[in-house]
């Protein structure tokens, strides 16, 4: 599988900065991953992949995501995080 540059979301994130590095890496590669732990990170991602749509939609990229759950771990220990693989719309 490509390498694609993962992002990672917290509760706090700012939507319009990650909305921005999001399209950023899509115009560049095509492909990204964010990644969220909590219901306040997963809510700051799918609000940051609503605006990078409108970020890219003038460019005619379309966005498609794609979510699944990721174990990751952090500090030792397991955790379940929810990734979202974003990419442009073949």
């Amino acid at each position: 599988m490509a390498e694609f540059e993962v992002l990672k979301v917290a509760a706090n994130s700012n939507p319009v900065a990650v909305a921005g590095a999001l399209a950023a890496i899509i115009r560049e590669s095509g492909i990204a991953e964010l990644q969220a732990i909590g219901a306040g990170a997963v809510n700051q991602s799918v609000k940051a992949i609503a605006i990078a749509r409108g970020y890219v939609a003038p460019s005619g990229i379309d966005l498609v995501c794609v979510p699944a759950f990721s174990d990751v771990e952090i500090e030792g220990e397991e955790r379940t995080a929810i990734k979202f693989l974003v990419k442009a719309k073949d």
